[in-house]
């Protein structure tokens, strides 16, 4: 094909994030990992996470719509279970406590932080309260 090849400006530019080359980091919950893919000051997210097997999301309110692919493993609560290769997207208000009883690692999209019960700030949020 002989068609031109766009050129964007910096500012809309891709951005490619080598995710397989970056390390684990340790989240404020025992047993859950997590490599940042994306952060705004708006609030949005998007995180690759892992867990080890019962590991636990304490009782926490999705504050805006959140989306999550399971890659491996299941992450269950109340509702069922979303295992490897499903889909599962909670709105705004949304509550629950999330475990993994056999581990997991999954992709979650967030439009804003959520909100933990206990006053934990969100992974993408600066400082760590009780």
């Amino acid at each position: 094909m002989n068609q031109p090849v766009p050129v964007n400006p910096p500012e809309l530019r891709s951005h490619l994030v080598a995710a397989s080359s970056m390390l684990w980091q340790p989240t404020q919950f025992p047993g859950i990992e997590m490599k940042l893919l994306y952060a705004d000051d708006e609030g949005r997210s998007t995180i690759l996470f892992r867990m080890a097997p019962g590991a636990v999301v304490p009782l926490h309110e999705h504050t805006a719509l959140e989306q999550t692919y399971m890659l491996e493993g299941s992450l269950e609560d109340a509702e069922g279970a979303c295992r490897a290769g499903d889909f599962v997207w909670r709105p705004g208000g949304n509550i629950h406590v999330a475990h993994a009883p056999n581990g997991a690692t999954f992709l979650a999209i967030f439009n804003r932080p959520n909100r933990f019960f206990d006053g934990t700030k969100f992974f993408t949020e600066k400082g760590k309260a009780g």
